[in-house]
Protein backbone atom coordinates (compact mmCIF):
# COMPACT_ATOMS: atom_id res chain seq x y z
CA UNK A 1 0.00 0.00 0.00
CA UNK A 2 1.42 3.65 -1.14
CA UNK A 3 2.22 5.72 1.84
CA UNK A 4 0.20 9.06 1.72
CA UNK A 5 1.75 12.34 3.54
CA UNK A 6 -0.49 14.75 5.22
CA UNK A 7 -0.26 17.42 7.82
CA UNK A 8 -1.80 17.20 10.76
CA UNK A 9 -4.06 19.91 9.36
CA UNK A 10 -5.48 17.85 7.18
CA UNK A 11 -5.63 14.79 8.97
CA UNK A 12 -7.56 16.73 11.81
CA UNK A 13 -10.09 17.73 8.16
CA UNK A 14 -10.11 14.75 7.33
CA UNK A 15 -11.53 12.77 10.83
CA UNK A 16 -14.04 15.76 10.97
CA UNK A 17 -15.60 14.77 7.43
CA UNK A 18 -15.88 11.18 9.24
CA UNK A 19 -19.70 10.58 10.20
CA UNK A 20 -20.02 10.20 13.90
CA UNK A 21 -19.83 6.92 14.58
CA UNK A 22 -16.37 6.96 12.85
CA UNK A 23 -15.61 9.40 15.29
CA UNK A 24 -16.54 7.71 17.96
CA UNK A 25 -14.76 4.66 16.78
CA UNK A 26 -11.88 6.67 16.00
CA UNK A 27 -11.60 8.13 20.02
CA UNK A 28 -12.12 4.95 21.59
CA UNK A 29 -8.81 3.54 19.20
CA UNK A 30 -6.91 6.40 20.33
CA UNK A 31 -8.35 5.88 24.08
CA UNK A 32 -7.48 2.30 23.85
CA UNK A 33 -3.70 3.15 22.71
CA UNK A 34 -2.79 5.81 24.95
CA UNK A 35 -4.43 4.12 27.75
CA UNK A 36 -1.59 3.02 29.44
CA UNK A 37 0.35 6.39 29.54
CA UNK A 38 -2.39 8.13 30.95
CA UNK A 39 -2.42 5.68 33.66
CA UNK A 40 1.36 6.22 34.75
CA UNK A 41 0.67 9.78 34.26
CA UNK A 42 -1.95 9.36 36.51
CA UNK A 43 -0.54 7.23 39.02
CA UNK A 44 2.20 9.40 39.47
CA UNK A 45 0.54 12.56 39.60
CA UNK A 46 -1.75 11.17 42.78
CA UNK A 47 1.49 9.98 44.39
CA UNK A 48 3.20 13.66 43.84
CA UNK A 49 0.50 15.32 45.08
CA UNK A 50 0.34 13.16 48.07
CA UNK A 51 4.00 13.67 49.23
CA UNK A 52 3.65 17.81 48.49
CA UNK A 53 0.91 18.07 50.98
CA UNK A 54 2.45 15.88 53.11
CA UNK A 55 5.74 18.08 52.78
CA UNK A 56 3.42 20.97 54.13
CA UNK A 57 2.35 18.93 56.97
CA UNK A 58 -1.19 17.82 55.41
CA UNK A 59 -2.83 14.44 54.46
CA UNK A 60 -3.92 15.17 50.84
CA UNK A 61 -6.67 12.01 51.61
CA UNK A 62 -8.25 13.51 54.70
CA UNK A 63 -8.65 17.10 52.73
CA UNK A 64 -11.81 18.59 51.45
CA UNK A 65 -12.30 19.43 48.05
CA UNK A 66 -11.83 23.24 49.00
CA UNK A 67 -8.57 22.44 50.93
CA UNK A 68 -7.54 20.27 47.71
CA UNK A 69 -8.36 23.56 45.72
CA UNK A 70 -6.33 26.00 47.90
CA UNK A 71 -3.32 23.55 48.07
CA UNK A 72 -3.38 23.22 44.21
CA UNK A 73 -4.37 27.10 43.79
CA UNK A 74 -0.49 27.83 45.95
CA UNK A 75 1.20 25.64 43.84
CA UNK A 76 0.15 27.08 40.66
CA UNK A 77 0.75 30.50 42.09
CA UNK A 78 4.67 29.70 43.33
CA UNK A 79 5.54 28.63 39.93
CA UNK A 80 3.91 31.47 38.45
CA UNK A 81 6.04 33.44 40.55
CA UNK A 82 9.29 31.34 39.91
CA UNK A 83 8.82 32.06 36.26
CA UNK A 84 10.40 35.08 35.02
Amino acid sequence: MPKLELSDDQVIELVRQLPSEKQDELLRYLLRSRWPRWMELSQYGQERIRQIASERGLNWDALSENEREALIDDLVHEVRQCDP
